[in-house]
């Protein structure tokens, strides 16, 4: 995806918000590394929306906290089969 960059954080972050999507989701989504995304949306978009900004931090946090239960759901569904 080549794109201006603040123009691309900010699509990223709206993805984010409205989808409740983690960092990795919205990589496969917008075809870019999720470094590139977690740049986009912790450096770039505090300069061009921090309003926004904090709208994707507050995702992201709640997606933290929830990881381990997705992982230890994953890891069920594995040995289950």
């Amino acid at each position: 995806m080549r794109a201006d960059p603040e123009q691309r954080a900010v699509q990223l972050a709206e993805y984010i918000v409205e989808r409740g999507a983690t960092v990795r989701a919205a990589a496969a989504a917008f075809g870019c590394s999720k470094s590139t995304v977690h740049k986009d949306v912790s450096v770039r978009l505090v300069r061009v929306s921090p309003g926004l900004s904090a709208q994707v931090r507050a995702v992201l946090a709640r997606n933290k906290a929830e990881r381990h239960l997705r992982g230890g759901a994953a890891t069920r569904r594995k040995y289950r089969k």
